[in-house]
């Protein structure tokens, strides 16, 4: 089995910048078909601990993006500022652990 990408998001995200965000990340994926599990930081109990835990910054917000092994084990790979430098520079499949 192969890990997985997660993308944590909120429903509820009350910024423009947040939802246009986490969209443009959605598209990048689904366009590249890129396969990853969106956690929805709103309506998944302990999942905004997690991602701020994993972020290790107690005022993160969404998008943010993990990699989950096999096993269960998360390593946080960035944020979307860090996505888009990935996406320019052409190494996102190995910024997302997926390469």
């Amino acid at each position: 089995m192969v890990g997985k990408v997660l993308l944590y998001v909120s429903s509820v995200a009350g910024s423009g910048e947040i939802r246009a965000h986490q969209q443009r990340i959605r598209m990048v994926l689904e366009s590249k078909k890129i396969n990853f599990e969106e956690v929805d930081i709103a309506s998944v109990d302990g999942s905004k601990e997690t991602m701020r835990d994993l972020a290790k910054d107690p005022q993160a917000l969404p998008p943010r993006i993990a990699y989950e092994d096999e096993k269960g084990n998360k390593e946080y790979v960035g944020d979307f500022e860090a996505f888009e430098e990935a996406v320019e520079d052409g190494t996102l499949q190995k910024f997302l652990k997926v390469a």
